[in-house]
């Protein structure tokens, strides 16, 4: 009997030890850092043409999400959301003012010059 009491003592220690080290490992995904890290979007606008063209990114409600944008002429990005931004860029490399999105749904980055979306920012 006590040997049983004694296995079951130890394999509740086992297993608390365990649950334990899997739940401080700040390194993790669920550290809830992840959304204090801003996202960043690299833009390239080259020969009338950019790139990304279109493509979705995930991001958390609240989370920074910082452009950086090299580009061979001025131009103007709009950014869809609520509040709408309008953010320019020279000629060159440069990265523009951050902004955050609160609400969950699609906000559609794109430039007008082009009549072109840029990215879906998908919050979520």
């Amino acid at each position: 009997m006590r040997r049983t009491a004694a296995r079951w003592i130890a394999l509740t220690l086992l297993v608390g030890t365990a649950l334990s080290a899997c739940g401080n490992d700040d390194d993790g995904p669920d550290n809830g850092k992840g959304s204090d890290d801003p996202v960043v979007v690299e833009i390239t606008f080259k020969d009338g043409e950019v790139t990304p063209n279109g493509d979705r990114i995930d991001v958390s409600p609240g989370q920074p999400i910082e452009l950086q944008v090299t580009a061979d002429e001025p131009g103007e990005i709009h950014i869809h959301s609520d509040p709408e931004h309008e953010l320019e860029y020279d000629e060159g490399t440069q990265t523009l003012d951050q902004f955050e999105i609160d609400r969950p749904g699609i906000v559609v980055v794109e430039s007008h010059n082009l009549d072109q979306v840029i990215v879906q920012l998908e919050v979520k």
